[in-house]
């Protein structure tokens, strides 16, 4: 029986460009986070993929490669839009069982659709709604198996817009010609350890017992691999967000200390709004600065916090640790680590680090406040002033594995615009 149906939106970023830009289309698309001729291609389409641009090409290689791409900079506010769009598309179909990525997410089949007709037909249909609420620029590779890990080796099997299935009976064998590389949880490290034990091809990987595998691996996910492999479906163990961050490559106009300040204050405020909505604690901080030819970094930990006055303070700390000399700037990253539940934070007690009665309750407070004003009015309505002179350029970013959530870096497009009165009033005592 097929359980799994994986969805993989194709060229995704450059694909959403060529639905909002009709100029685009037809055109090999390589999309860059800044337009600079100095900084790396982020997505490409499927024709500019063909003539051997990928993640990380440099603009200035990829016109070489592919004389008169389009080279366009990023609007990860229309890949989220369009995310949402696909989404809808496919719960017109079935119900989707988890997002994996912006653009790849998975569904379980359901009593009725298991049997292998009934299957592609979904599939079909599926590909049909996203064509009619997306656009017909936003195709997708589907992929049908008994587990979603399998789904996805199906998926990447027939790209664009492909539709391969993988039946039980297609086990082992359908996978053979693979690469190790081509199966999902196999990177670089564990390729060299597989082959270190003469396992260097799929079907000797197929061959392996249960036993030889969780040796190599170490543990359980050697025994998952195996069994992923036969056709189980083997839940994934849930994911904890280790740390909350952002980085961004300066615009000209900031290549200067000023400029790399005001980012990493814009980039902690972020983090830290971040990291309340999620009901975290941060206990540790890690900045880095990139300069042409070299890179510097440092880090601390303090006592868990989400209070962004607090983060501040560390940040200026770490901030005064630079190389004083170095003024040629050319990007900046701030990240929170250590993080913690609301459930285990401890909140400071009286007398230590200079704190007051009460000091937490005020603080939390304010940023409650703070947070509530930004959400209505749009990002960057209330900021501390540190942050000044770096709002101009404050693009999302989306990181792999992460969508970024619109009301948060948008605002809520309706509802009430100000605090509430009580809100109001615990902002004026502050």
């Amino acid at each position: 029986m097929l359980q799994a149906l994986l969805i993989d939106y194709n060229g995704f970023f450059a694909s959403c460009e060529q639905q909002e830009r009709p100029e685009l289309r037809g055109r090999p698309v390589a999309v860059v986070p800044v337009m600079t001729e100095t900084t790396s291609c982020i997505a490409a389409s499927y024709d500019a993929k063909r003539a051997g641009i990928k993640v990380g090409t440099p603009v200035t290689e990829a016109r070489r490669l592919c004389p008169g791409i389009a080279i366009v900079e990023s609007r990860p506010e229309i890949y989220l839009r369009h995310h949402q769009n696909l989404l809808t598309a496919v719960e017109t179909c079935l119900p989707v069982t988890e997002v994996w990525s912006i653009d790849e997410v998975w569904c379980r089949l359901p009593p009725g659709f298991q049997e292998r007709a009934a299957a592609i037909a979904v599939a079909k249909k599926i590909k049909n709604a996203i064509t009619l609420l997306a656009g017909e620029c936003l195709t997708c590779s589907i992929g049908l198996a008994p587990n979603a890990w399998l789904a996805k080796i199906a998926s990447d099997l027939e790209k664009p817009d492909g539709l391969v299935v993988i039946e039980s009976t297609d086990l082992p064998h359908r996978l053979h010609a693979l690469d190790l590389r081509d199966l999902p949880g196999i990177g670089e490290n564990m390729e060299a350890r597989l082959r270190a034990e003469d396992i260097d091809t799929v079907e000797k990987l197929c061959a392996a017992d249960v036993r030889e595998l969780r040796r190599i691996w170490g543990g359980i996910e050697g025994e998952r691999m195996w069994r992923r492999l036969r056709g189980e479906e083997v839940p994934l163990p849930p994911r904890h967000t280790g740390s909350i961050g952002h980085a961004q490559i300066l615009p000209l106009d900031l290549r200067q200390p000023e400029g790399a300040r005001a980012t990493l204050h814009r980039l902690l405020q972020k983090a830290a709004l971040r990291l309340r909505h999620g009901r975290l604690y941060a206990g540790g901080m890690h900045v880095a600065l990139k300069y042409r030819g070299s890179r510097w970094s440092t880090a601390v930990t303090f006592t868990d916090t989400q209070d962004t006055l607090e983060l501040i303070r560390v940040l200026n700390l770490l901030w005064d640790r630079r190389p004083a000399r170095r003024t040629d700037h050319f990007s900046v990253g701030v990240t929170l680590f250590a993080l913690v539940p609301e459930g285990s934070h401890t909140a400071t007690l009286p007398g230590l680090l200079e704190a007051r009665p009460g000091d937490d309750a005020r603080r939390s407070a304010l940023n409650a406040t703070l947070d509530h004003i930004n959400r209505k009015l749009g990002k960057h309505s209330v900021v501390y002033g540190g942050a000044l002179g770096a709002l101009a350029y404050a693009p999302i970013r989306i990181a792999f594995q992460r969508i970024p959530d619109l009301v948060l870096e948008e605002g809520e497009p309706d509802g009430e615009l100000f605090p509430t009165a009580s809100e109001l009033s615990t902002a004026r005592r502050l």
